[in-house]
């Protein structure tokens, strides 16, 4: 019964929202040539949490990208970005859907889905992979000073 009432008020937005306020970090793997060359991208995200409301930046190599449509219920983050990256020989404007839960350790299990892409030279279409549409990764909160 206790149980069932806890989710009940989680789901109604009545219990407060983690405080998901700071920089946290994160490593995503990138594949290129199948199994030949495996590299990293470090991501830093910084959220600012008002509320059930969530803003901030994601900071890349060459740019940052503003926050978009954020919130944050319970202990679950969903937001979404749209960046620059990348793709071959050609920059794509990527719209970069984020979902994640707070761990008990103080991490967040994040996965990226990255809905759709455009060659941000001439607005055309630009293929995404399946298989690298989707990442799940761990994001690190930067301890305050």
């Amino acid at each position: 019964m206790k149980t069932l009432l806890i989710a009940t008020l989680l789901s109604a937005g009545i219990l407060p929202a983690a405080d998901v306020s700071g920089t946290w970090l994160g490593e995503l793997s990138m594949g290129f040539n199948g199994d030949y060359l495996r590299v990293t991208q470090q991501i830093a995200i910084k959220l600012v949490q008002s509320g059930n409301e969530l803003s901030g930046k994601q900071y890349s190599d060459y740019q940052s990208a503003p926050i978009i449509q954020g919130k944050i219920t319970g202990d679950q983050v969903d937001f979404v970005i749209v960046a620059q990256e990348q793709q071959s020989n050609q920059i794509t404007e990527s719209r970069l859907h984020y979902i994640g839960r707070l761990q008990k350790d103080g991490t967040i299990e994040v996965t990226r889905t990255r809905e759709s892409a455009t060659n941000a030279g001439n607005s055309g279409g630009y293929d995404i992979k399946a298989a690298k549409a989707t990442q799940t990764f761990t994001l690190r909160r930067l301890p305050t000073t």
